[in-house]
């Protein structure tokens, strides 16, 4: 039987590597668009095997090559999102305007499914641009292709992230750390494997036309994720409340200085709600969609590279423990 041809866009990420190699792994054939195919294509040919992967550069803003890449193919999954705006990129072109184009295209050329990965949490952060530019994306999608299905996972992690990692990198280095919100912020981290199982498990089940909600299988303040992360990489550090208005002005002296922030002050209005299901939506649970892979038990099978010792401290683990 010939397999499914799915267009992908944002293959190069955290999701993108994980879901490549889940789809090819059950016979879907991928194409994968990227922008800059001398610095991706070296990565993304390993994630399938042979004959199951094509990488095509393109600019994701050519409607002249979306025309052609989308013609023909099965499913179009979009993974495209930043976290910062810069002089190239901003949340409106990105998580808006992008999507919009997309989705219009695919419902022209009678793509069959069309899923698009957002973000938990953005119906409450109204006064963040990120928010802002995800959810309008989300309703042009539904006005264009109105089978569409949206993903909103909360927080994703991996060894392949780049919020455990940052944030072990940071807690590895300074003996003090601030808690925005008292680290009261509330999460439902998802495992980035986890996520990819709902997505694979959506297309085979054949939903659409609905919001789903994916998360994890325990709740997390962001005070206890970076207890947990301490504890992984056998450090002691000062966890310290910070008060609104001096975070705001360290978030404003990051983004002067350096091109990929730390912070930003759009990420203190999104860190200030809470990143779990809203109950207004049906979760990965509701579908028998499972995610079983807890927090602290995950971040160990990397975190020995924080570690003094680094690959002699690793400890020894196994799924029967």
């Amino acid at each position: 039987m010939k397999p499914m041809e799915i267009l992908l866009f944002g293959g190069s990420g955290q999701i993108g590597r994980h879901l490549i190699r889940k789809l090819t792994k059950n016979n879907f054939k991928v194409t994968v668009v990227t922008r800059n195919y001398h610095q991706k294509a070296i990565v993304l040919k390993t994630q399938a095997n042979p004959g199951y992967i094509d990488i095509v550069e393109a600019n994701i803003f050519d409607e002249e090559k979306l025309e052609f890449l989308t013609n023909n193919k099965d499913i179009c999954i979009n993974l495209i999102g930043i976290l910062n705006e810069d002089k190239k990129n901003s949340f409106k072109n990105i998580h808006t305007n992008f999507p919009f184009m997309l989705s219009k295209i695919c419902q022209k050329n009678k793509v069959k499914k069309f899923i698009h990965i957002s973000a938990l949490g953005i119906d409450k952060a109204i006064e963040s641009k990120y928010a802002k530019s995800k959810l309008e994306g989300e309703k042009l999608i539904f006005k264009n292709f109105s089978e569409a299905l949206i993903l909103r996972p909360s927080l994703v992690y991996s060894v392949d992230d780049n919020f455990t990692t940052k944030f072990m990198t940071l807690l590895n280095l300074f003996p003090i750390f601030p808690l925005y919100y008292s680290g009261n912020t509330k999460f439902a981290p998802i495992h980035v494997s986890d996520l990819c199982s709902v997505i694979y498990g959506v297309l085979e089940n054949d939903l659409k036309s609905e919001i789903i909600e994916c998360v994890g299988p325990e709740i997390l303040s962001f005070k206890m994720i970076l207890e947990k992360l301490l504890n992984s990489i056998d450090k002691k550090r000062l966890l310290v409340p910070t008060p609104l208005f001096l975070a705001k002005i360290t978030a404003s002296v990051l983004e002067f200085f350096m091109k990929n922030p730390l912070l930003t002050n759009d990420q203190l209005k999104l860190l200030k709600y809470d990143n779990i299901p809203s109950g207004n939506l049906r979760n990965n649970f509701d579908l028998n969609l499972k995610s079983n892979s807890y927090f602290d038990e995950e971040i160990i099978k990397y975190s020995f590279m924080w570690k003094e010792t680094g690959q002699f401290s690793k400890k020894n683990y196994s799924k029967n423990d």
